[in-house]
């Protein structure tokens, strides 16, 4: 850690003469240097011992009733001690009922007559003290400028995504040779996280999740994400995850109604689902990975909203065409309005308790609000693809939806309002107008049908994920016409 070591020198405060110009350089360059030492040499394995410095800095040794007044003092301010991680005042080491006030020069010829004139008056001694850092000192970015090449100093890669107990990073090719000394360094300055990977430029190509190598830390790949107050459980390299994608999950959970029936065609772990279930929808949540399948369920028990949430593991295209019919055939039970509170719940144990006792004591008023409509929910609202990649791809399953599921009942009457479609989508297209020609030209193609613009059509950039390439998600009400094609 970091050490302070009393010299016995003490300076004795003297008027200062006037300074010549190249004694004011040299002042200016008496101010603490506390960049880490430079070691480009390493490369492969990170050597921490080698980072230590010694800095000299002064101290002003007042009594310890007088401290407070030399802290705040407005003639002090610019000349006390602003380190991170470094108290500004300590016991003086040979005499108990003094302190030392540390600032932040390393010389008496730095500090300014003003401040030389405040310490006098204050009767202040300065003292000579030995700075001791060490590795546990600097950041994450000082110790990697201190090791890289400095033509790799500017993109230095000390980002990262944080998934649970994981740091996931992007390695551009040129920091490879130092990807292990990265890993360990990411490890060292942040205590919560305890793997280190890289994502590989190979990517599963059928359940779409990238693969990855460990640079740092424990091979443990099951991590347990919080986001959007519900707790997420995955192993990493079997799933596709990206914490990236917070806002846009919340983006379209906020458009949901709490008594919406959401079809999640691509729902991975949860992300979308169960926060929509925690809102109070009701939704069938697929995806074709047998292990994002197992995590979602699992997820869907430990959120407590198994009743709202109903999981699959199928082929897209062949969930688009049957969950109309679940819908139908298994409803979801009426929305009966937010969950109680850990105290709304004991009050309502109390009141039935008392109701019990006495019939005509208490009876709790019903709120119309969430009495409107108790009928089962069997209707879909939304349809969610998060697949990027090629979700456009799978809108051909929407034809006909509602003919195929109608052969047993006419259900014109049950999407008199025709759900919303939110897919998610990549484009090279970097000019909003271009990119949103690009988007709906595909949509169109798919969909066998010309979307209206002046319906309820919706182009939302998600972020940038390449110099060339941007993520989009285009929302829009499936055209009748689609739904009842033959």
């Amino acid at each position: 850690m970091l050490g302070l070591q009393s010299c016995l020198s003490t300076l004795t405060l003297r008027k200062r003469p006037r300074l010549s110009f190249f004694s004011k350089i040299m002042a200016c360059a008496l101010t603490l240097d506390v960049s880490p030492p430079v070691h480009r040499w390493m490369d492969t394995t990170l050597q921490r011992d080698a980072f230590k410095k010694t800095i000299p800095v002064l101290a002003a040794r007042v009594p310890a009733s007088k401290t407070g007044f030399l802290l705040k003092s407005d003639v002090m301010k610019k000349s006390l001690m602003d380190l991170p991680k470094i108290r500004s005042v300590l016991r003086d080491p040979h005499d108990d009922l003094k302190r030392l006030v540390l600032l932040n020069v390393s010389e008496d010829v730095a500090l300014s007559p003003e401040v030389r004139n405040f310490l006098q008056e204050q009767s202040a001694t300065l003292v000579v003290h030995n700075l001791d850092l060490t590795y546990d000192y600097w950041t994450a970015d000082e110790i990697l400028h201190s090791i890289l090449p400095e033509e790799l100093c500017k993109g230095s890669p000390s980002g990262f995504a944080i998934t649970g107990h994981l740091a996931h990073m992007n390695l551009n090719k040129e920091y490879l040779p130092y990807k292990h000394i990265i890993g360990q360094i990411v490890l060292d300055k942040n205590p919560t996280i305890k793997t280190v990977v890289n994502k590989l430029d190979s990517i599963d190509t059928k359940y779409r999740f990238f693969k990855m190598e460990l640079l740092a830390g424990e091979p443990d790949y099951v991590v347990e994400h919080h986001e959007s107050n519900c707790r997420f459980t995955f192993d990493f390299t079997h799933v596709y995850w990206n914490s990236r994608l917070h806002t846009e999950h919340d983006r379209l959970v906020q458009l949901f109604q709490p008594t919406d029936v959401i079809a999640d065609v691509f729902a991975g772990v949860g992300p979308f689902a169960i926060p929509a279930a925690k809102k109070g929808c009701a939704v069938f949540a697929n995806d074709l990975n047998p292990e994002s399948a197992r995590y979602l369920s699992q997820n869907i028990v430990d959120n407590k909203v198994a009743s709202l949430v109903r999981a699959s593991c199928e082929d897209g295209r062949d969930f688009i065409k049957k969950v109309i019919g679940r819908a139908r055939d298994h409803p979801f039970p009426a929305y009966t309005g937010p969950k109680l509170s850990k105290m709304q719940e004991k009050e309502e144990k109390r009141r039935l308790q008392l109701a019990k006792s006495s019939p005509t004591a208490a009876r709790a008023p019903v709120d119309q609000s969430t009495a409107e409509n108790q009928s089962p929910r069997q209707t879909i609202s939304h349809f969610v693809m998060n697949l990027p990649d090629s979700a456009i791809d799978f809108l051909d399953a929407f034809r006909g939806i509602l003919l195929e599921s109608a052969s047993e009942r006419d259900l014109s009457g049950n999407y008199a309002n025709m759900p919303m479609v939110h897919c998610h989508c990549f484009t090279r297209e970097l000019q909003s107008d271009r990119a949103e020609a690009d988007i709906i030209q595909r949509v169109e193609s798919k969909l066998g049908h010309k979307l209206d613009p002046d319906s309820e059509v919706a182009l939302h950039m998600v972020r940038s994920v390449a110099p060339n390439k941007d993520m989009y998600c285009i929302s829009f009400r499936l055209p009748r016409d689609v739904a009842f094609a033959r």
